[in-house]
C-alpha cells in the first residue's frame, strides 16, 4: 500500500509540474515578462536584460534579452536598439500591428521571427539569438544575432593528403553546412534540422541529395533519431552509438570524417550525412566494410597508383591482424613448416628467453599500444619523441636483457606499422589481433583459420541501415567491383552503388561515355 501511495503521489506531483509549465506564458505586461525570464535565468550573470524605449509622444517600451559572449553586440546596438530608439510611431500602429511594424520596418536582421512559446524563447536565447519583448504584447520577436568565436578552417590533422582540398570541418555547424553547399550548388541538396538532448538541445542536421538518397534509409534514420532519449549530445559519436546497427560489433556501421570533399562524394553516391553542432566530425551512412580502405586521395590521383595503394591497405589489414597469430602458431605448433635455417635463427634468438612465445607476443603488443596511446595523448612534438625513443629504448633494452627475443620485436613493429594504413580501424584491429593470437596459442593454425572464418561470417551478417556490410566485395559483376579493391577510371564507373542510390543509379556525367565500357 505504501508503494502504491508513493507512486500515485509522484504521478500527481509530475502532472502538477507539467500543468504549471504549460500555464507559463507571456503576458501583456513588460515588467511581468522581464520578471518571468529573470526567474528562469536566476543566478546566471551571463544573461543580459536591456530595457529602452523609443522617442516621440507614442513611446514603445521594450526589453531585449541575450546571452553575453554568444552574440554580436554590434548587430544588437546598430540593428535593434538604435532603430527602435530613433523611430516614431502613430497611435494607429499600436492598434493594428505593432509587432509586424517593428519586424518588417524597423528592426534590421536577415532572420527574424515571431514566437510566444517560453521554451522556444529560452532555447533561442541560449543559442545566441536575441529576443525582443514589447510592452502590451503577448508575443516576442526572435532576432538572429549569433556572434560567438569559431575556429578557422584548416586541414584536418587526422586526414591529411598530398593532393586534394585542404579544408576541414570546424565546430560550427553553419560553417560546415556552407562548406558542403559550396561544393553542391543544387536545389536538391536538402538540410533538415533536429534538436537532440533534453538538456543540451544540440542542433543536428541531416544532409542528403533528394534525387539520390534511398527513402527507406532516410525514413529509418529519422525514426532512430526520434527514439534517442539522452540528456546531452556533445559529439556525433554519441549519435552513432545510439543509432548504429549491431552495437556490439567491433566494426563501424556508420562512418565519420572531417573532410567536406569526402562528405560531398558520399552524398553524390546517395549516402546521408549527419552533422552535429560543436564537432568537426560528420557521420555518413550507410557505411560499408570496403570504405575502411578507401581514401579521398584515391580519386584525385591516377587510378593505377590509387589501386596499388588500396591493395596495400588491404594487405596491411591482414598483416596487422595475422602476423602475431601466425608467428606464434608456427613457432609453437608447426615448426616443420618453417625453413630450417630460419628455424635455427629463431631458436638461437630465443635461447635464454624465459617467457613462452605467446606471452612474449601479447606483452610486446600491449606495450606497443601503451606507447601509441601515450604518443597520441601528449602534445605533438613530445608525443613523437616518446613514441620513437620509447620503442627504441625499450625494445633494445629488453632484447639485450634476454627478456624477449629479437624476432618478436620485428613482428610487433610490422604489426603496429601495418595498422596505421587504416587509421579508422585501429581499435577494431587491436581486438581482432588479440582474438586470433589467443586462438592460435591454443590450436595453432587451425585456431587461426577458425578465427578468420568466424570474422568473415560475422562481416557477412552485418547490415548498415539495411544495406549488406560486404556489398560488392564478393561480387563478380565488373560494374560492382569498379570501386572496391580496385579504383577503376571515372569513365568506367557508370553506376552508383546499388541498394544505396536506388532511385537514380546512373551517374549523369558518364551517360555519354558508355561506348568506352
Amino acid at each position: 500500500m505504501i508503494e502504491v501511495f508513493n507512486k500515485l503521489r509522484n504521478l500527481l506531483f509530475h502532472k502538477n509540474i507539467e500543468r504549471r509549465e504549460k500555464e507559463i506564458k507571456l503576458e501583456k505586461s513588460l515588467l511581468k515578462n522581464i520578471a518571468l525570464f529573470k526567474q528562469v535565468f536566476k543566478n546566471d550573470e551571463t544573461i543580459i536584460f536591456r530595457e529602452f524605449e523609443s522617442k516621440g509622444e507614442n513611446k514603445i517600451r521594450c526589453c531585449i534579452i541575450f546571452a553575453d559572449e554568444m552574440v554580436n553586440k554590434e548587430i544588437i546596438n546598430e540593428n535593434i536598439i538604435k532603430p527602435i530608439v530613433e523611430c516614431t510611431v502613430d497611435k494607429s500602429i499600436f492598434k493594428f500591428g505593432l509587432l509586424d511594424y517593428l519586424m518588417n520596418t524597423i528592426v534590421i536582421s536577415g532572420e527574424i521571427r515571431r514566437a510566444k512559446d517560453i521554451d522556444e524563447l529560452i532555447g533561442s536565447i541560449l543559442y545566441g539569438d536575441t529576443i525582443l519583448l514589447i510592452n502590451g504584447l503577448e508575443e516576442a520577436l526572435v532576432i538572429d544575432t549569433k556572434g560567438w568565436e569559431t575556429r578557422s578552417i584548416s586541414e584536418p590533422l587526422s586526414e591529411s593528403v598530398v593532393r586534394g582540398p585542404r579544408e576541414g570541418f570546424t565546430e560550427s555547424i553553419k560553417i560546415n553546412l556552407s562548406l558542403i553547399r559550396r561544393r553542391i550548388r543544387s536545389n536538391k541538396l536538402k538540410f533538415q534540422f533536429k534538436e537532440i538532448g533534453s538538456r543540451s538541445k544540440t542542433r543536428v542536421c541531416i544532409c542528403y541529395i533528394e534525387e539520390l538518397a534511398n527513402e527507406k534509409i532516410l525514413k529509418e534514420l529519422f525514426t532512430r533519431l526520434e527514439n534517442i532519449k539522452i540528456d546531452g549530445v556533445l559529439e556525433t559519436g554519441y549519435i552513432e552509438e545510439l543509432i548504429k546497427d549491431s552495437p556490439f560489433s567491433p566494426f563501424n556501421t556508420i562512418g565519420y570524417t572531417e573532410r567536406p570533399d569526402v562528405v560531398v562524394a558520399k552524398l553524390l553516391e546517395g549516402r546521408i550525412a549527419v552533422l552535429c553542432d560543436g564537432t568537426p566530425f560528420v557521420s555518413t551512412l550507410p557505411y560499408l566494410f570496403i570504405e575502411y580502405f578507401q581514401a579521398s586521395e584515391d580519386y584525385y590521383k591516377n587510378y593505377i597508383f590509387s589501386t596499388i595503394n588500396r591493395l596495400i591497405r588491404i594487405f596491411g589489414f591482414f598483416l596487422s591482424t595475422s602476423v602475431p597469430a601466425v608467428y606464434v602458431a608456427l613457432t609453437t605448433y608447426h615448426q616443420e613448416m618453417i625453413p630450417t635455417p630460419l628455424l635455427l635463427s629463431i631458436s638461437a634468438a630465443r635461447e635464454g628467453v624465459p617467457l613462452p612465445t605467446v606471452v612474449e607476443a601479447m606483452l610486446m603488443l600491449f606495450i606497443f599500444e601503451v606507447i601509441r596511446e601515450a604518443g597520441i595523448r601528449l602534445p605533438a612534438a613530445i608525443g613523437q619523441a616518446v613514441s620513437i625513443v620509447g620503442a627504441l629504448v625499450l625494445g633494445e633494452a629488453a632484447v639485450t636483457a634476454r627478456l624477449i627475443s629479437a624476432p618478436i620485436v620485428i613482428v610487433t613493429a610490422l604489426t603496429g606499422i601495418s595498422s596505421f594504413l587504416t587509421p579508422q580501424m585501429i581499435e577494431t584491429l587491436i581486438l581482432i589481433r588479440f582474438i586470433l593470437l589467443a586462438l592460435s596459442s591454443f590450436l595453432g593454425l587451425y585456431g587461426y583459420i577458425f578465427g578468420i572464418i568466424g570474422i568473415f561470417i560475422h562481416l557477412m551478417s552485418l547490415r548498415s541501415f539495411g544495406v549488406p556490410y560486404m556489398l560488392n566485395v564478393s561480387s563478380i559483376n565488373k560494374q560492382d567491383i569498379k570501386d572496391t579493391a580496385i579504383r577503376a577510371p571515372w569513365w568506367y564507373m557508370y553506376y552508383r552503388p546499388k541498394l544505396i542510390a536506388d532511385r537514380n543509379s546512373i551517374r549523369k556525367a558518364d551517360v555519354n561515355r558508355k561506348g568506352r565500357r
